[in-house]
């Protein structure tokens, strides 16, 4: 059986005509590549829309982490990695233009090509480019990198590796991916994998949770770092992408320093102290409120609202299915239906904060509560027998009078789990075996908003006779044991984006049932949710693809998986007066652009 790769070019001849596998006519190499239709920037754009292409460079900026961290190896399930070195310590073959829904320009490749019906993909190396230690970018490296985190990597990776049937060398800068699966995205999502380099790991496993980084070719490296504490990323100056126009305005901080802290509190008031130059808060009473300090006033603290048109995703209490009693989805309805969303949000945030109302809310992808119809219905008959209430009927979620008491929808929680067998035996809701129903909600310590509402779901629950015990742990802790799927309840958060794709079967898939380390906490396993993805992933046209989203926010919002609470329709940072971001430059992402420090600067 020979190897999924081969190292060894095919041949010049081959690589012209482009007929060696499948037969299929020559495409021209581009400068870009979208999921539907021609990229909106020229091949001789000079910049992304979004930044300052003048942005001064230099600088230094220090942000804060909670937690800590035991490893400098982003790219595996082992240890506790630092998101900053994986986000500029490494590239792609491509880039993301975040003012297109999906479409990907040239970065570590200067040219992709496709077959017609995107059963392959090739990518053309650029000559300069290179990694941190000088040396070139190889076609062999970019080969490693896909069959290594397609197979030893985080799982993340491995679900797009299993869809290549052969991964090849065309010539020393061009690589071909042939696919096995129908799969539109899948070139796009091959251009965003990232590239390592091969001989690093020629004495030392890859797979190992290690305190020596991997050598990228990203604008950063790693100058100094103390496990836990802190690791300040430098502006290489040798970066072979500086004057790259995809790079034009981007990475203008010549120094990034993450500071770990034990919870969220102690970090705010390092911002407070001057010693952390920026904080994004996602707390809005604290924004309202917490804010009023001399820094602030004096004009030293900058106070930034970012509007955003991106999806709410999904942010609540998500149930575990695969223990009981949410293996019931009557359970999961009740619980729901007790949650007091409009209290809890006017106890937190004055109920200002809109409510996430399904995991596409906020945008063109979500669902409406009326009953399916046209292609999103067509897509849902099949499984229409499987599909839970309000599917194909229509669905919302509870309202609250805004009271303390709740009491409709306290009826209707009683009710719903009186027809799961569940009633209230001396204050107690018992199931016929006089099993109490109680459960853990797993909580992160130091995460005083999580905390917050969970001891107000607490105390609702105590009404139905339902106990809940709030179960705090560290960092290190809480990520081991969700990644183990070792919880009943916990708080939740998956961030969507307007261009669902594969990523969708890493959050919902039924290989996150039992294999650890995926986004499917709540285990859910829904052969429509699965069909619904190969449809988002292999539609004809736009009109296909938004179809398809709806029909998958459908089938998750009513499997009543999570327990939404609200999102923020703006992103908002405080943050040092001499930081600086390109304002009145928006895209469709919007607060991406508070990201930091991607397209921020510092203007002394």
């Amino acid at each position: 059986m020979r190897p999924k790769y081969f190292e060894a070019a095919r041949g010049f001849a081959c690589a012209a005509a482009l007929t060696c596998a499948g037969g299929f006519a020559a495409a021209d190499p581009a400068h870009g590549i979208a999921m539907y239709g021609d990229p909106a920037l020229p091949p001789d754009f000079v910049s992304l829309p979004y930044v300052n292409a003048d942005a001064p460079k230099g600088g230094r900026i220090v942000l804060s982490e909670v937690g800590g961290y035991d490893s400098l190896n982003p790219f595996i399930l082992k240890g506790s990695s630092v998101y900053g070195q994986r986000n500029y310590g490494y590239e792609s073959l491509m880039g993301r233009n975040w003012d297109e829904p999906f479409t990907l320009y040239g970065l570590l490749a200067e040219s992709v090509e496709t077959g017609p019906n995107r059963e392959w993909v090739e990518f053309t190396l650029r000559k300069e480019a290179h990694f941190s230690d000088g040396s070139p970018v190889t076609v062999e490296d970019v080969l490693w990198s896909y069959e290594t985190l397609g197979t030893l990597g985080h799982p993340r990776y491995h679900g797009a590796w299993k869809k290549i049937e052969t991964a090849e060398a065309v010539d020393d800068r061009t690589v071909r991916f042939t696919f096995n699966t129908k799969d539109n995205e899948l070139p796009l999502i091959l251009g965003l994998r990232p590239i390592l380099k091969k001989s690093t790991y020629d004495d030392r496993p890859f797979d190992e949770s290690s305190l020596e980084p991997p050598i990228g070719t990203g604008p950063y490296v790693i100058s100094d770092f103390e496990p836990g504490r802190f690791v300040t990323l430098k502006k290489d100056p040798d970066w072979w992408g500086a004057d790259l126009p995809f790079n034009t305005g981007l990475h203008n901080i010549g120094e990034i320093r993450y500071e770990w802290f034990g919870d969220g509190d102690v970090a705010f008031e390092a911002f407070r102290a001057g010693e952390i130059s920026s904080n994004r808060e996602g707390n809005f009473a604290k924004w309202k409120t917490a804010y009023d300090f001399p820094a602030v006033r004096d004009g030293r603290i900058v106070l930034s609202e970012i509007p955003h048109q991106r999806p709410s995703g999904i942010r609540g209490m998500v149930m575990n299915t695969r223990r009981a009693p949410f293996d019931d989805w009557r359970v999961r309805d009740a619980l729901t239906h007790a949650f007091n969303f409009e209290f809890i949000n006017n106890a937190l945030n004055g109920g200002e904060e809109p409510r996430i109302t399904s995991f596409f809310s906020n945008s063109v992808l979500g669902m409406s509560d009326a009953p399916a119809e046209g292609k999103v219905k067509d897509l849902l008959a099949p499984f229409a027998e499987a599909l839970l209430p309000g599917a194909l009927e229509g669905y919302a979620l509870p309202v609250s009078d805004g009271s303390e008491a709740n009491r409709k929808n306290t009826r209707t929680a009683l009710k719903i789990l009186g027809d799961a067998g569940w009633t209230v035996q001396d204050g107690v809701m018992k199931n016929a075996d006089g099993v109490a129903l109680e459960f853990d909600i797993l909580l992160r310590s130091g995460a005083t908003q999580t905390i917050n509402i969970a001891e107000l779901f607490a105390e609702q629950l105590k009404r139905i006779g339902v106990t809940a015990n709030l179960v705090s742990v560290d960092s290190a802790q809480y990520k081991e044991r969700t990644q183990e799927y070792d919880f009943d309840m916990a708080y939740y958060i998956r961030y969507m984006s307007l261009s669902p794709g594969n990523e969708q079967n890493l959050y919902w898939g039924a290989e996150g049932v039992t294999k650890p380390g995926t986004r499917n906490w709540m285990g859910m396993n829904s052969p429509a949710a699965e069909a619904m993805i190969e449809a988002l992933l292999n539609g004809e046209s736009q009109e296909d693809f938004r179809a398809a989203a709806k029909a998958l926010d459908r089938v998750l919002t009513t499997g009543r998986y999570v327990i939404p609470i609200w999102y923020s329709p703006v992103g908002r940072l405080a943050h040092k007066a001499e930081l600086k971001y390109p304002e009145g430059k928006t895209q469709m992402y919007g607060d991406w652009i508070g990201f930091q420090p991607d397209v921020w600067w510092i203007e002394e």
